[in-house]
């Protein structure tokens, strides 16, 4: 077999190579070197008939070539590539002076800024924040706020268990219902006075429609010290819902039930779209009724205290709760809490 003639083959190839004027006669030369039925295909199939000797140093010889040729072939490539660029950018010249594309910078989820909106309110009258896990235990969350195993409130707080390893109901861990465990943790670690706002998390086993969802946010508020009254906790949520809400509106206490609070009532404020006007029997979110229910709250139960080692004699102090969710659906108008949650930038970009 006669041997190829690599000075010959450059030769030709550098003479086609050079004489290329467009991109399409490129790719058309390195079809015809590199491709499955190319020349280097052919010169592979001829080394299988070369003695041993010789097939080492043509073959090396051969991938020696074909380096050269596609190195050549991808720069003449991107040459005319570059001058296609050029030529594109003469004719579309960009304009530096036009505004650039518009920048959508991100911002905090509407029940995170409320959420923050409120904490702000609090800590303003010297409330400390608090926070406690979210897997909590059935006594902190239920027995020690004088909710017992087997107690009719228990309904309304129906949760997820995570743990039962023995029927005693302390060993049971569970999903949080409310932020009220963090109030147990706090008293069991420290003495009167205590300040605090317990935000957070909470899950019950709800069905999911316009105003209930498994998974909602709390921020619960508890006051202990000598000589607290009722009193107190009313002009401390009075001041909340006009720091929030504005100076017009009213507040309006109802006698209610809660197993960890006595005397326990729901607080009420005034439609904040209505205004109780004459023609709030129109209103959609009163529904004519004028008023809001807003949160539930009342002075601590001794049963309480005593679950924490403080002297109901001595001690006294209120609670209250109040539903993110609710507050953000009150300020805004919004009837479904659903859309908190289903992240449609059309309707959170409002906020």
């Amino acid at each position: 077999m006669t041997l190829p003639n690599f000075n010959e083959l450059e030769k030709k190839f550098f003479e086609k190579i050079q004489g290329v004027q467009t991109l399409d006669e490129t790719e058309a030369i390195r079809q015809e070197y590199l491709g499955r039925k190319g020349i280097f295909s052919a010169l592979v199939d001829n080394l299988k008939a070369l003695p041993p000797e010789e097939k080492q140093k043509t073959g090396k010889d051969v991938n020696t070539f074909k380096t050269m040729v596609l190195d050549r072939i991808n720069q003449k490539k991107s040459e005319f590539e570059l001058k296609a660029l050029e030529e594109t950018l003469k004719k579309d010249k960009i304009d530096w002076t036009l505004p650039s594309y518009p920048f959508m910078p991100g911002k905090s989820h509407p029940l995170t800024q409320v959420m923050g909106e409120l904490t702000d309110i609090f800590q303003g009258m010297g409330f400390e924040i608090a926070e406690g896990p979210e897997i909590e235990t059935d006594e902190n969350n239920f027995g020690a706020l004088n909710i017992p195993d087997g107690h009719p409130a228990r309904d309304m707080h129906d949760t997820f268990y995570i743990h039962s390893a023995t029927d005693d109901p302390g060993s049971k861990l569970i999903l949080r219902t409310h932020t009220s465990p963090v109030q147990i943790r706090v008293m069991r670690e420290q003495k009167p006075p205590v300040r605090i706002i317990a935000p957070g998390k909470v899950y019950r086993h709800e069905a999911v429609d316009a105003t209930h969802s498994s998974v909602f946010h709390q921020i619960e508020g508890l006051v202990v010290d000598k000589n607290i009254s009722f009193a107190d906790l009313k002009g401390t949520l009075e001041m909340f819902t006009q720091r929030f809400f504005g100076k017009n509106v009213q507040t309006r206490f109802r006698p209610s039930y809660f197993p960890f609070v006595e005397p326990g009532v729901e607080v009420d404020i005034s439609c904040t779209i209505c205004h109780q006007k004459e023609t709030h029997p129109h209103c959609p979110v009163c529904k004519g009724k004028g008023w809001l229910e807003m949160l539930g709250a009342g002075m601590v139960h001794p049963n309480v205290f005593k679950a924490v080692d403080y002297d109901p004699e001595v001690y006294t102090g209120f609670a209250f709760g109040i539903g993110i969710e609710r507050v953000a659906m009150i300020r805004y108008g919004i009837t479904d809490m659903r859309l908190f949650y289903e992240n449609h930038l059309d309707f959170l970009s409002q906020f």
